[in-house]
């Protein structure tokens, strides 16, 4: 495993749920300036990956959310993941910028909300992750750590 790689790993396996949360809009944030480049570049390939590990990011994201405790702020965050997943579609199919700038602006609104609670020192403003279901960190790492491994790539995402 390169360093950075267990670097993570680490970093992942100690994170409470809070720095994990942190830590995927991070990651997903990072995917997005990467897909942006490779846009640039007109690297298809690299694009179509950079979108598609963005979008398993945000469903991670998406699949954390615990709606019984958090209510109406859950369902909107449900519904904004959902929005950036289009709009990360529309911007790999039509090889437009223009939605990549708006979702990284997105996710990076956020990722300052989960910093402000994480800094706090205070519970979450809403119940929405619990302790137990958290992303699984096997199952979280491997959205990362895979990174070299180009032989998951969608097809689908190609264009």
């Amino acid at each position: 495993m390169v360093g950075s790689a267990a670097y993570l790993e680490s970093r992942i396996r100690s994170a409470d749920p809070i720095e994990l949360i942190a830590i995927l809009y991070e990651y997903a944030i990072l995917s997005v300036r990467e897909a942006r480049e490779s846009l640039a570049r007109k690297d298809v390939a690299e694009r179509s990956r950079k979108i598609s590990k963005t979008v398993a990011i945000i469903g991670e994201l998406d699949s954390s959310l615990d709606h019984t405790k958090g209510g109406q702020i859950s369902t909107n965050l449900a519904r904004l993941y959902q929005y950036i997943r289009e709009r990360l579609t529309t911007a790999n199919i039509k090889k437009e910028d223009a939605p990549l700038a708006e979702v990284e602006s997105l996710l990076s609104t956020l990722a300052e909300a989960w910093s402000s609670v994480k800094h706090a020192d205070v519970a979450p403003p809403m119940a929405m992750i619990e302790t137990a279901p958290q992303p699984k960190p096997h199952h979280f790492s491997t959205v990362f750590i895979q990174e070299t491994d180009h032989s998951h790539s969608s097809h689908s995402w190609m264009a």
